[in-house]
């Protein structure tokens, strides 16, 4: 099949037009034939003045629908009476049933079409990110399952919608993630209005689906001191569990306590899918060049440090979680005591690691001689953009936590380690972020020279001076071919590809047991009383549950770029 680069004669559509590459004869006729429509300068502008539009328009759309979903779920929690969490789900019902009925238009229809799908982003939706939006909505599933049935049991006495939401929601994931893993690379070329109001839709309930599920954990987690020596209590609005209402089965309560467990992977499903979107979104007209996405293989050969340090770092943090958990769970002080001494001691230990990890990472980077990436990428923006944001969320718990200690002159033991933790934690996340960021605009190793070489042994004297130091840059296996023999030449891996492979495991794996701890019911902001005797309770929850959630995301969101950094290492 013929390829042919078309290149438009607007100079002020150079930088477009140097990255079109259609895929086939029918592609190009297609575009030769749009391009004949109009001149070439008009052409161009009516179709920038078409994009500018649909892109408001749809930004719109997404930021009210935003707004009046924050405001919905914001008065759920704190005026229960007047805007129940019945309402939020039926908001969100109508929401999910809307997006899945455009999802279900584009895929059935709109893509379908004749020049709909011109050009496909080698770089939107790779394949282990899209295994990932897998796992995360079967774990989804899974949960709308158990709530299922978990509501049947109080039918009787309940709104239907409680057992409505979570089928619609179950509807929703299974047509999405089909969406996103057969389309996430499309460059839609027709109806592109709507398909950026429809992605926009997308978003935007996907935000609020995280929203109200980062709400709901947030309340089953919150613990509310008790002014007197009584037992602390879990703050929750679930009229379920409150009045007159019980379930008619006994698994009740076995199902609740299951589907709060999946919440972190519903939470994180939301997130995947909405950074997916976003680049769809960003895709809509856009004319990318095939050719200009390297293909990445993972390999973890000659790689042995990192993985044994960091699935170390990830049992002794799996076992801390545990023992954090048990102990928590009983009424002896002294336990408890202990149990946050050994997590902030595990989390300091961790932490500090990570930082010299990184710190040696970017070293190297700062010696590595590739050339940073140059071309437009709207996935590698939203993934520095996401990475910095949502550290803020860390940020905002430690510096508060630092104020407080400092100021209430804290000084036994147990708040001195939560200092040094809360210290080491903002020095590890701003060097990992540095070390990611240089990673991810580095021009990856160039895979296709690697393999078997067949040389004149001439031609290699003759051009040894040349080639030896690209060749000893990479893994490379030379075979001279001599007289009736051939001479196999291993060359080992650089040393400092090899380290930084090592450095991007080993905080990946670090990463995930960071991931895991709090996402799964760690909470040593509220299990220390320090922060509700300097703060007030409300100011203290309300800094934890708004940082906390963003700290969780940064966390898994920093496995998934460390992956990508070892890729393309």
């Amino acid at each position: 099949m013929h390829m042919t680069l078309v290149l438009s004669p607007d100079p002020s559509d150079m930088t477009a037009a140097n990255e079109v590459m259609p895929i086939g004869a029918a592609g190009e006729k297609a575009q030769h034939a749009a391009r004949l429509a109009l001149p070439p300068g008009e052409a161009t502008a009516a179709q920038q003045q078409s994009s500018k539009r649909g892109s408001l328009l749809s930004g719109v759309i997404c930021i009210n629908i935003l707004i009046l979903g924050c405001a919905m779920v914001c008065s759920s929690v704190f005026s229960p009476d007047a805007v129940s969490p019945v309402n939020v789900q039926i908001l969100l019902s109508v929401l999910l049933l809307l997006t899945t009925a455009w999802m279900v238009y584009y895929m059935a229809y709109v893509a379908r079409l004749d020049k709909a799908v011109l050009y496909k982003d080698g770089h939107a939706g790779p394949v282990w990110l899209r295994g990932g939006l897998v796992l995360f909505g079967v774990c989804s599933l899974i949960m709308d399952v158990f709530k299922i049935a978990n509501y049947v049991g109080y039918m009787h006495c309940d709104s239907a919608v409680k057992i409505v939401f979570p089928a619609v929601q179950a509807l929703f994931i299974l047509v999405q993630t089909y969406l996103l893993w057969f389309h996430a690379k499309d460059c839609a070329q027709l109806q592109r209005n709507i398909t950026r109001c429809g992605l926009m839709l997308c978003l935007a309930s996907n935000l609020i689906v995280w929203m109200t599920a980062v709400t709901e954990e947030s309340q089953h987690q919150t613990v509310i001191p008790k002014s007197d020596h009584g037992n602390a209590s879990h703050f929750s609005v679930d009229l379920s569990s409150i009045g007159t209402c019980n379930c008619s089965h006994t698994a009740c309560s076995i199902f609740k306590e299951a589907y709060y467990y999946l919440y972190p992977f519903n939470i994180e499903y939301s997130l995947f899918a909405s950074a997916m979107a976003y680049v769809m979104w960003k895709n809509v007209g856009r004319l990318v060049d095939q050719h200009a996405h390297h293909k990445h293989r993972f390999r973890l050969k000659g790689i042995l440090v990192g993985p044994v340090v960091g699935v170390a770092m990830l049992v002794a943090g799996l076992a801390t979680f545990v023992i954090y958990e048990v102990d928590m769970a009983m009424d002896d002080k002294e336990k408890k005591e202990l149990a946050l001494k050994i997590h902030y001691l595990m989390n300091t230990v961790a932490v500090s690691l990570m930082s010299v990890a990184a710190l040696i990472g970017y070293a190297i980077y700062w010696l590595d001689k590739r050339d940073h990436v140059s071309e437009k990428n709207p996935t590698r923006s939203l993934d520095i953009g996401l990475l910095l944001g949502s550290s803020l969320g860390q940020f905002l718990i430690c510096y508060f936590n630092m104020v407080a200690i400092v100021a209430s002159s804290a000084t036994d033991v147990l708040n001195a380690l939560n200092l040094a933790c809360s210290l080491l934690t903002i020095i590890q996340i701003i060097l990992q972020n540095v070390f990611v960021i240089e990673g991810l605009h580095r021009e990856p190793f160039n895979e296709d020279h690697e393999g078997h070489v067949f040389a004149n042994p001439h031609a290699l004297h003759s051009n040894q001076e040349t080639h030896q130091p690209s060749t000893m840059r990479r893994s490379t296996s030379v075979v001279i071919i001599t007289t009736g023999m051939h001479v196999p030449v291993t060359l080992g891996p650089c040393w400092k590809r090899r380290l930084l492979k090592e450095i991007s495991i080993f905080l990946l794996l670090c990463n995930v047991i960071l991931w895991i701890m709090p996402a799964f019911g760690a909470r040593p902001q509220f299990d220390n009383e320090l922060g509700f005797r300097f703060y007030d309770y409300s100011t203290w929850s309300a800094v934890v549950n708004i940082g906390l959630p963003f700290g969780i995301f940064y966390r898994m969101h920093s496995v998934a770029s460390l992956f990508e950094v070892f890729l393309i290492t």
